[in-house]
């Protein structure tokens, strides 16, 4: 949806859960010298200032990062690109990909918004990022298999429409079979409707070994609908089982 813009939820509970197991994996894929690309399916602007007037407005990062952070330990992937920001600067997934990946690796972006694109434009000047304003799945398939062959790509839509539920399972299958080898994170929200439960099931009827992830947390204000956030992961890198269950301690410390 082209109404949907992240700076008013940006540093929320469910960033940190994706954006946590973001950084692990990324972290765990750059141990071996070879290349890799990233793919990321709806972008955002990359970079969000929680100090904004839109940040602000809606206390998500206050119900988020600003509570979370600090359950992180230091040399912690996400801890590590969190540092990196000045001031009151939050990294959005594609900057911490830019921070955590190396020089021989290669990040591919799509956005559609027209505002979102071209502040992802400008947020990331780098000449591992090749930037796009095109749909984000569609894009995802052009370039499958990607190369370098290994790689990352996570799928993150707004799901502010019924339809975007209902077509990653297709989506998926046709991404898998181009890209056997390819680490895919899907994340999704859970809402108090549980909208995003027939799409799960389809997900892992698909895809049996893929590795599912949730958590749990209070709605950031009255009447917020989202009660947490899960992340589906095909072909998830040899750490993500045991980084996932760390993070989860993190959501449920007292």
């Amino acid at each position: 949806m082209l109404s949907y813009q992240h700076l008013y939820h940006a540093g929320n509970a469910a960033d940190v859960h994706k954006h946590a197991a973001l950084a692990v994996a990324l972290d765990y894929l750059t141990v071996k010298p070879k290349p890799l690309t990233y793919i990321e399916t709806h972008a955002g602007r990359g970079l969000y200032d929680l100090a904004a007037p839109e940040a602000l407005k809606t206390g998500e990062a206050a119900q988020g990062i600003a509570l979370l952070k600090a359950a992180f330990p230091p040399d912690h992937p996400y801890r590590r690109a969190l540092a990196a920001m000045p001031g009151t600067q939050y990294p959005g997934s594609p900057a911490i990909a830019q921070h955590l990946l190396r020089e021989s690796d290669k990040i591919h972006l799509a956005e559609l918004h027209p505002q979102e694109f071209q502040a992802l434009r400008t947020n990331l000047r780098d000449p591992r990022v090749s930037v796009y304003k095109q749909d984000g799945l569609a894009l995802a398939q052009s370039l499958c298999p990607p190369d370098p062959r290994r790689g990352l790509m996570l799928v993150d839509p707004s799901y502010e429409v019924k339809s975007e539920y209902d077509q990653l399972p297709k989506w998926l299958g046709g991404i898998t079979r181009k890209w056997n080898v390819g680490v895919v994170m899907i994340w999704y929200p859970i809402l108090s409707s549980a909208s995003h439960a027939p799409m799960l099931k389809a997900l892992k009827s698909g895809h049996p070994d893929a590795l599912t992830h949730e958590v749990r947390f209070p709605p950031a204000r009255a009447g917020h609908r989202m009660l947490g956030s899960g992340l589906f992961i095909v072909n998830p890198p040899f750490a993500m089982q045991a980084a996932l269950k760390t993070l989860s301690r993190v959501f449920n410390a007292p």
